[in-house]
């Protein structure tokens, strides 16, 4: 036996996968027909293929990647020619400066590493995979060429047949399976899965109507059309998507939820999807979550350094409730992954209660709502207290229930984080009242409220400065003679639109001394945005206002996301 089939063997021995009666058999049978220790073993179906390489992978030092599960650029399979691909049973999957990566089921083929080498003019690196997943990556990526257009009218000639017609025909669980399986279809979900990320955007909306399939990309919180597909493809698209994210593709009937977890040119992607059946069939959304945002901090995040500062030292506190507030899209959920980023050390314990879990932090127990399995966030949080937590955080706080738990908690020695669904800062305080909370409680509990909303930047390619007159101004709340703020004139890096990502704007609300009067007094928010205010909070238009004056964004984009008189 080779030295290289020997180590696979004792390690394959070592971690129990075989025994030694098995070895034995397989020995004779390397010896009757003189392939090697692998060939047999995988021939003879005593382990799976994909089992025999994840260990040949830790024998060799190298990783194992499940190419289902990754989504290869075509700019990356162009550059490694086809013949070799598929003389040498291998792929290239994403390529860093002046390196390659390739999968391949042989890494130790020196000949293939050389012509890889010699195509590309890159060093070569390899990881494992599985001989069938690399055959099916090969035609699905070299077998079908073009861009998604391209794509699609090659699609587009295709029969309307029971498979893929639309919403109404008789599809059966075999149907949709071959159909979602095909070369074509796996490429087309790829490509506009790929479009999607290439536009930044945050969401993938696949819209069925009466006589064509739109999608829609909500890029910067603004939906637009990123193309449209022939009816005859909908079945096909929609049971395609539903097979990656482990769903029932014969179910079209009730609403389903479901998550693909996917890589592309080395970075984690997790895409959270939800099926609705509409009167045209499927609607599917795909929310786009990529693992790198959660490793931002408060300070990237476009908080003014004086509300930095108080942020900071309030999320370093002890115990006591910090709340974030805001509509549904307006990035709380990355304003709490932050500031547990911060606050995120070995002395200690954080348990979060999500709906959903969409982001893995290191260190912290991560629980998600199980409505279904009675793990709501009330019934969570009383489980949570008994796990010995130094710092909470409750996805949302939605009823009485879960509100006087929070209370309770971080009266009793926690740090508590939460968001509530209010329009600025003050607001939560009266919907805690609201709830039935005792305002004695409110004001001993709380001591932060944070308000916030996203706004569109400025493109940097295409930002041009322009005077805002008095009157202008008059109207924005603003009493200047005249200013300058900025906007973007549309560039091809922008795509027309003047703007590119998004920054939040935010009030503080601190809840010191006087503010906890007025609390025990029951008075309105209102009255409690006016003390704030006097005593140094700064709203979010204002906030925003600055921005804008700053030439991060413009007057439009903060009237249109904050309150009037909100100044």
């Amino acid at each position: 036996m080779k030295p290289y089939d020997e180590k696979l063997k004792n390690e394959l021995l070592a971690r129990g996968l075989l025994t030694e009666d098995q070895v034995l058999k397989l020995l004779n049978e390397v010896m009757k027909t003189r392939a090697s220790f692998k060939e047999s073993l995988i021939r003879a179906g005593t382990l799976k293929e994909e089992d025999v390489a994840f260990v040949e992978a830790d024998v060799l030092g190298i990783s194992y990647l499940d190419l289902g599960e990754y989504l290869i650029d075509e700019s990356v399979v162009k550059l490694v020619p086809e013949k070799i691909a598929r003389a040498y049973f291998l792929i290239p999957v994403f390529k860093i400066g002046k390196n390659i990566t390739v999968a391949t089921t042989d890494p130790l083929n020196v000949l293939a590493i050389d012509e890889v080498r010699g195509a590309t003019g890159m060093e070569v690196e390899t990881v494992m995979s599985t001989k069938e997943m690399i055959k099916k990556a090969i035609d699905q990526y070299y077998g079908i060429t073009g861009d998604l257009s391209q794509v699609i009218k090659s699609l587009d000639n295709r029969p309307a047949d029971k498979r893929t017609a639309g919403h109404k025909a008789n599809l059966t669980a075999e149907d949709a399976n071959k159909a979602a399986e095909e070369a074509p279809i796996i490429k087309l979900v790829n490509l506009i899965i790929l479009q999607a990320l290439d536009e930044k955007a945050s969401d993938i909306h696949v819209e069925p109507e009466e006589n064509l399939v739109r999608v829609r990309n909500r890029v910067d919180g603004v939906m637009h059309e990123s193309t449209t597909l022939t009816k005859n493809l909908q079945l096909a698209i929609a049971s395609r998507i539903k097979i990656m994210a482990k769903l029932d593709i014969a179910e079209t009937r009730k609403p389903q939820d479901g998550k693909i977890r996917l890589k592309i040119q080395n970075r984690d992607l997790d895409l959270r999807v939800s099926t609705f059946p509409a009167t045209h069939g499927e609607n599917i959304v795909m929310r786009l979550l990529e693992s790198s945002k959660v490793s931002l901090g408060l300070s990237d995040l476009g908080f003014n350094s004086d509300m930095l500062e108080q942020l900071n030292a309030v999320v370093h506190k002890a115990y006591g409730m910090i709340l974030v507030t805001g509509p549904t899209g307006a990035g709380k959920t990355t304003t709490l992954y932050a500031t547990l980023n911060t606050i995120n050390t070995m002395d200690k314990n954080i348990i979060t209660l999500e709906d959903p879990v969409e982001y893995q932090i290191p260190l912290i127990r991560q629980c998600q709502v199980n409505v279904k399995a009675g793990v709501t966030f009330a019934t969570g949080l009383r489980s949570i207290l008994r796990q010995d937590p130094d710092v909470i955080l409750v996805g949302e706080i939605r009823d009485s229930e879960t509100a006087d738990i929070a209370i309770q908690a971080a009266l009793t020695g926690h740090l508590v984080f939460s968001t509530m669904h209010t329009n600025d800062a003050p607001g939560a305080i009266s919907r805690l009242t609201d709830m039935g909370i005792e305002p004695f409680l409110i004001s001993s509990a709380v001591i932060a409220v944070l308000g916030q909303r996203l706004v569109r930047t400025i493109c940097e390619h295409c930002r041009e400065k322009y005077t805002v007159e008095a009157a202008a101004l008059k109207e924005w709340g603003l009493d200047k003679d005249k200013a300058v703020f900025y906007r973007g004139k549309g560039c091809t890096y922008c795509k027309n639109s003047g703007y590119s990502k998004r920054v939040g704007i935010f009030e503080l609300l601190l809840v010191d001394e006087p503010i906890k009067k007025l609390i025990l007094a029951k008075a309105s928010a209102s009255e409690i945005k006016a003390e704030a205010q006097k005593h140094g909070m700064i709203s979010m238009r204002m906030d925003g206002i600055q921005k804008a004056g700053k030439g991060i964004t413009t007057l439009e984009e903060v009237l249109k996301v904050t309150s009037e008189g909100d100044v």
